[in-house]
């Protein structure tokens, strides 16, 4: 049975807490996401380590390997959508090809492209690449998307940026909605 695709809206985990993973949106400060980025990424690299890093636990799961490479790629997305919403010039041109573009809306909000992680996680064929690769690629990615936040100015911290089925992030619900991700996936792993 093929992995069924995720179309859950999850921005309703900046309002509540996640009866999944324990994540609270109001115990997050903006300040505690890159420190959590890097923690919770390094906790999934360390499960690519397992024998079973490739195994699906099922047949409609993920496996750790699966979950790393689509968190890498979650953090290379959320550094170019940090810059954009910030509307800062460190902007890596490596995501592009993620069609995480920013482009400006008439009421000059940018707007992020759509991503889809499940055609992404097929074409790149997250489940065959290597695991000891895809964990240094998960740091790497890791520490660029901390820097990213860590970099974006305090009077910037309001600027909004829109999704592209028109849901509206400032710079620090974007931090906070991209960290529940990283941490969902951990608690998802037993990582």
């Amino acid at each position: 049975m093929p992995i069924v695709p995720d179309a859950k809206n999850w921005t309703w985990v900046l309002e509540r807490s996640c009866p999944e993973c324990g994540f609270d949106p109001e115990s997050i400060t903006y300040a505690a996401v890159p420190t959590l980025a890097r923690e919770y990424a390094s906790r999934l690299s360390a499960t690519l380590g397992r024998p079973d890093a490739a195994a699906r636990p099922d047949d409609s799961t993920w496996s750790a390997l699966e979950y790393a490479a689509h968190v890498r790629d979650v953090c290379r997305i959320f550094t170019y959508r940090a810059a954009v919403a910030a509307r800062t010039e460190a902007v890596d041109p490596k995501v592009s090809g993620f069609g995480a573009k920013g482009v400006e809306a008439d009421d000059g909000v940018p707007v992020f492209s759509n991503w889809d992680q499940d055609v992404t996680a097929i074409a790149d064929r997250y489940g065959e690449q290597d695991p000891r690769k895809v964990a240094e690629e998960l740091t790497d990615a890791a520490e660029a998307v901390a820097r990213a936040f860590e970099s974006v100015p305090e009077a910037a911290l309001g600027n909004q940026a829109r999704r592209s089925d028109g849901w509206v992030f400032t710079v620090e619900s974007l931090a906070v909605y991209f960290l529940h991700d990283v941490i969902h996936h951990v608690y998802d792993v037993r990582g």
